[in-house]
């Protein structure tokens, strides 16, 4: 094994199954990631992958966002 190289840490999803994972469809991931807002990832030949410690990363983004625009008072 190459030195240089890094490990691959932790596990994946696809986009289906993060798709599935946060009941949203394939196409509102891509459109997020076109409009730059959705989790990094990479493809593996055709397959897009996402590392999950990236998608835990992205949803403490969007609920810190979330949190800044609507900020609790108590109640939902």
């Amino acid at each position: 094994m190459d030195s240089n190289l890094m490990p691959v840490t932790g596990p994946t999803m696809t986009l289906s199954e993060l798709a599935a994972y946060l009941s949203v469809s394939n196409q509102a991931l891509y459109d997020l990631r076109s409009k730059g807002r959705g989790p990094r990832g990479f493809r593996v030949g055709r397959e897009l992958r996402f590392r999950v410690s990236e998608i835990e990363a992205w949803i403490a983004r969007l609920e810190a966002a979330d949190g800044t625009r609507h900020p609790s008072g108590g109640g939902t």
